[in-house]
């Protein structure tokens, strides 16, 4: 086994022809703040460019995969990219989220892109641009209480990837994108969103077969399997889809409804501005706990 590099906000390591990339965030809920995107687009570059790694894994440490984009004190880290003279530069903001170079969705879209298969093990909260960071790899296997979801379909953004889209299909991809209702791991995996899902204690223990029978498949296979099947997808309009979702969600979040949102987030606190956005659905942190993931199923690293 391997540990290295040293990121800020993830870890890298290798144990035989598995690349494991961790999001390491835990008690953030490994919500996305800088420089995550880039970490992990530096991850998955190491990966790629490693002859020994054949398989990549995606995780979050602690009790979440990913709880989606920090808003709590509005999107301040990426206020020189989208605002000049501390006003929202529309502009700067629809080149800052689609060039590949800077764009936070394009740079996790590295694990699309990769020739590598990637599996997400998703377990927790694993909501907003978590999700669409999520059903960006290749597989993805989720415990069964994990839930996923798009709150800001309700308020504050729009598709990014695209990946809900077309991983669910015109009817269902219509219902949550209208609804933003969130997903158990096991109705997920009913709908086709994601592969498969399993009880939290096998999850671990599932993604590491997966990984062990993909990666004693020669690598040019692995490689000519993904690149055809996400060439039907690239054919089907995936990456005009990708550059259209980052453009609207710069859009949502500044309509004067979202303004007032992150206002009031910023006075009151984000759980204020949640309730009021979810306690009409009874959804995410307004459900039930039964449908809540399970506080006491972590991932340590």
């Amino acid at each position: 086994m391997t540990q290295a590099p040293e990121f800020e906000t993830i870890l890298y390591k290798t144990e035989g022809k598995i690349a494991t990339i961790t999001l390491n965030r835990p008690e953030q809920l490994n919500t996305i703040v800088p420089p995550m995107p880039d970490e992990v687009e530096k991850a998955v570059a190491i990966a790629t460019l490693d002859e020994n790694v054949s398989v990549i894994v995606l995780r979050g440490a602690g009790r979440s995969f990913c709880g989606g984009y920090n808003f709590g004190g509005g999107f301040h880290h990426w206020d020189s990219h989208m605002n000049t003279d501390g006003q929202w530069d529309p502009g700067k903001d629809f080149a800052f989220s689609t060039a590949p170079q800077v764009a936070p969705t394009q740079k996790f879209l590295s694990v699309w892109r990769t020739s590598k298969p990637v599996i997400a093990q998703v377990h927790g909260w694993c909501v907003g641009g978590g999700s669409d960071f999520a059903l960006s790899a290749d597989l993805i296997v989720a415990s069964d209480d994990a839930m996923i979801g798009t709150p800001y379909s309700r308020m504050w953004g729009c598709y990014l990837s695209g990946m809900w889209l077309y991983r669910l299909g015109l009817t269902k991809a219509k219902e949550y994108a209208l609804t933003g209702k969130p997903l158990s791991g096991a109705e997920a995996a009913e709908a086709g969103l994601i592969n498969k899902a399993v009880p939290f204690a096998e999850l671990e223990s599932t993604v590491a077969t997966l990984a062990e029978q993909l990666s004693n498949i020669p690598l040019s296979q692995l490689s000519a399997m993904k690149l055809i099947v996400n060439q039907a997808y690239d054919n089907m309009g995936l990456a005009s889809t990708q550059t259209l979702g980052p453009i609207l969600d710069g859009l949502m979040r500044n309509t004067p409804d979202a303004k007032r949102f992150i206002d009031l987030a910023q006075t009151d606190g984000v759980r204020a501005v949640v309730t009021e956005r979810d306690g009409l659905f009874g959804d995410y942190s307004q459900g039930p706990a039964e449908r809540q993931p399970n506080p006491e199923h972590v991932i340590i690293p």
